[in-house]
């Protein structure tokens, strides 16, 4: 029988590349053999294939059949070579013709009555599949609205192995549109239920939330319980740029790898907001997995936010893990099957109570914990991890009868977006012939070098450094801060006005309740 070559894709990390099955049939013992460095779950797919090929009327022959992945040096892992695999034993049985396997790639899972299962990643893999040059890609008919958001390449949703067959042999077709039910394919935000004029009494925090979204720095937020630390964090995704399809195609890449894009309705242009427990994993956090790497909540914030309530209790290795992705935007995780990069350019929001009992420095409480027990409680954020917050907010708890009194807030998400976006694409215009778009994404050098604005306006920036009241990160950080306030107030450079506003929003070294 002749060799039968069918294409798959292997995804390692979001890197997809096209894996070669060739199908070998030959006169020896009866033998069902799968090389090329397949995982426990890929290994099993033999079981898989030969049922699924009884169970739909295909007859395996008594031979010693042979598949091997290339390239065999790339390990392989999940269930989604089922079909590739089916279709290269069938077309070396003369089932279906060779020459109509040029070109196409096959994804999808097998049950053993023939029925095509939908698998994971499968975003990642269209959009390899089209950088490959390949023309047409045969998907799992559940996960065909996904699939069709790639554009500029055909494809075709499937429900069993026999309609996949049937096409292949010019005997009927296979889905070529989504089910009317989820036709809905354009880009769309999530309505909003969060608003920030929700927000009550807490004008300078909002006014920090805005520097925040605008220029994309990292912010903390210390205060006692109740004081509304949650409430501004949740808000500030929606203060945020709508996503553009690229980045929405990033992100959802991401969810699809782990298993949560909801791709029914199109992508979604609104920025993620992740909010992981206190008791997570260095794994949850970065990523990890048994065998090959998965995104983590850091990954999965990717464009959008990560929020870190009550960040004193998480673990100080799960902390310091954050600092590679603050510093780079992208995170490397590595496990025995190999190891992925992932993207991880988030906007961090941690926050913390000012002392274990968070009554420190709230007016009308008395706070129960002693100087040793609230400066340990401090010292779980290391130094390095609080240099490398931009915005660093106190937030002071409002009265329920003072909060009755006061209007809700005048600035709604909206009018901060467009305030927030005017400020970014003029940002985005000085910064583009540099390759940044953000005043948080500048380096010190670079800062210090193209965009200085004078010895006056810095002045007291000078003398924070001299004095020790800063260190040099703390200075480039102050210096970006100030630049995006001056972006916000449309102004050209930075005034000595605008670093006095960006030193206050930078906030002291310490933690409330360190003394």
């Amino acid at each position: 029988m002749p060799l039968a070559i069918s294409n798959s894709i292997s995804l390692q990390g979001l890197e997809g590349r096209v894996v070669c099955v060739e199908v070998d049939i030959s006169a020896q013992l009866p033998a069902f053999v799968l090389v090329g460095l397949p995982d426990a779950s890929l290994s099993e797919s033999t079981a898989r294939v030969r049922a699924a090929c009884s169970n739909s009327g295909f007859q395996f022959p008594s031979q010693k059949i042979l598949v091997n992945l290339s390239p065999a040096s790339v390990p392989k892992s999940g269930s989604g070579f089922d079909l590739a695999i089916a279709i290269g034993v069938l077309a070396a049985m003369g089932v279906v013709p060779i020459q109509k396997l040029g070109g196409m790639c096959f994804i999808g899972e097998l049950a053993l009555d023939g029925k095509v299962q939908p698998i994971l990643g499968v975003l990642p893999m269209l959009l390899a599949a089209r950088r490959s040059g390949l023309n047409v890609v045969v998907v799992p008919e559940a996960n065909l609205a996904e699939a069709m958001l790639v554009e500029g390449i055909e494809v075709m949703g499937c429900r069993s192995l026999l309609q996949l067959v049937r096409y292949l042999k010019g005997e009927g077709g296979l889905c070529l549109e989504i089910p009317q039910a989820n036709a809905e394919s354009t880009p769309s935000a999530t309505p909003q239920l969060l608003d920030l004029n929700q927000v009550v009494g807490q004008d300078e925090a909002v006014a920090g939330l805005l520097v925040a979204a605008a220029g994309g720095h990292h912010i903390s937020m210390i205060g006692a319980p109740g004081s509304g630390k949650t409430m501004l964090a949740e808000r500030l995704p929606t203060i945020l740029p709508r996503l553009s399809v690229e980045e929405s195609l990033e992100v959802a890449a991401i969810e699809s790898i782990v298993g949560v894009a909801k791709l029914t309705e199109g992508l979604s242009l609104q920025p993620r907001f992740q909010a992981p427990h206190h008791s997570a994993s260095v794994a949850a956090i970065i990523g990890g997995g048994n065998s090959l790497p998965k995104p983590g909540a850091v990954s999965r914030a990717h464009h959008g936010v990560l929020f870190l309530d009550e960040a004193p209790e998480f673990q100080v290795n799960v902390l310091e893990a954050l600092r590679e992705s603050l510093e780079s935007g992208r995170v490397q995780v590595n496990r025995s099957a190999g190891s992925a990069v992932f993207p991880a350019e988030f906007q961090l929001v941690l926050a913390a109570n000012p002392c274990p009992c968070g009554n420190f420095g709230v007016l009308g409480k008395d706070c129960k914990c002693g100087v040793l027990r609230r400066r340990r409680y401090g010292a779980r954020l290391s130094g390095p991890l609080r240099d490398r917050i931009d915005i660093r907010l106190e937030i002071q708890p409002i009265s329920v009868a003072a909060a009755a009194g006061l209007p809700s807030g005048s600035l709604t998400s909206q009018q901060a977006m467009e305030k927030v976006s005017n400020a970014r694409a003029a940002a985005a215009v000085r910064l583009k012939p540099l390759g940044y778009s953000r005043n948080a994404q500048m380096p010190g050098p670079i800062l210090k070098a193209h965009f200085n604005p004078g010895r006056k306006a810095i002045a007291q920036l000078d003398r924070n450094l001299a004095a020790g009241r800063t260190s040099m990160r703390g200075y480039d950080r102050c210096l970006r801060v100030a630049w995006t306030i001056a972006d916000l107030e449309g102004a050209g450079s930075p005034t000595a006005e605008h670093v006095f506003q960006a030193v206050t929003l930078r906030g002291p070294d310490q933690l409330m309740g360190e003394e």
